[in-house]
């Protein structure tokens, strides 16, 4: 099958593009990256043609919710008029647990897209999953001050990307489901511990402040939203595991 992978040059479109190609499938990659600008259109042009999957792992680096609503509607509003013109039968959307009762500003944009897709005519599925092991490293990058970094007290089930990837390739390759059962990690870890402990693999000394964030966002991540009462698929992959992993 030819499967195009939009965001396929991130933490699981790579890994999702790799596995395609290594089961025999074609996989487009639609990337800037790539030559593909999403928010414009501009590259995507021919992309699609003879492409039976659309698989949306696409991200932003924002927590804002204008900024991530602009982004997730545009660029998915750019996908599913191509592939409605390209003739794509099958739209997969990657998306996250509890965006829905979390009024968190990447989430707004998250239920946005998802909005998008159940109302479009593509034929779609759309799977949600908890934060991948990766996430902590985000936190460094994005909440860290010298030698500080701010990590939000929310309570998580991590999961490996490889793991999340090999399920979107087999939805990909099957029928459109609507919306598939969630998927989250074979344990509940709390944020700033898993930044913690990434830390101190890393030979880190940097300390870990925990950073209680405000109102009904906050309190729903503190209280477990991000993780599903009744998952579909639990990963086995446990986040030492994938520490154990990292260089």
């Amino acid at each position: 099958m030819k499967i195009a992978v939009a965001g396929g040059t991130g933490v699981v479109g790579s890994v999702l593009v790799d596995q395609l190609a290594a089961a025999g499938h074609e996989p487009v990659v639609l990337a800037r990256g790539a030559g593909v600008d999403l928010l414009t259109g501009d590259g995507l042009a021919g992309r699609l043609d003879g492409v039976d999957a659309v698989v949306d792992v696409t991200s932003i680096a924002t927590t804002r919710g204008g900024p991530a609503t602009e982004f997730f509607t545009r660029t998915t509003g750019t996908l599913l008029d191509a592939g409605r013109a390209a003739g794509v039968r099958h739209h997969v959307l990657l998306s996250i647990v509890g965006i829905d009762v979390t009024p968190f500003g990447y989430y707004v944009g998250k239920v946005a897209q998802e909005r998008l897709v159940e109302d479009a005519p593509v034929p779609s599925t759309i799977i949600r999953a908890t934060q991948f092991h990766e996430f902590a490293d985000q936190m460094i990058d994005r909440s860290g001050f010298g030698p500080v970094v701010f990590a939000p007290v929310m309570q998580a089930a991590p999961i490996a990307a490889g793991e999340v990837a090999a399920l979107l390739a087999g939805i990909a390759t099957g029928a459109p489901q609507g919306r598939a059962g969630d998927v989250r990690g074979p344990e509940e870890l709390s944020v700033p511990e898993m930044t913690r402990r990434l830390l101190r693999r890393r030979g880190s000394r940097r300390l870990v402040v925990p950073a209680p964030l405000p109102g009904k966002a906050g309190r729903a991540m503190r209280g477990g939203a991000l993780i599903p009462d009744d998952p579909g698929t639990v990963g086995t992959q446990t986040f030492d595991q994938w520490l154990a992993e990292q260089s």
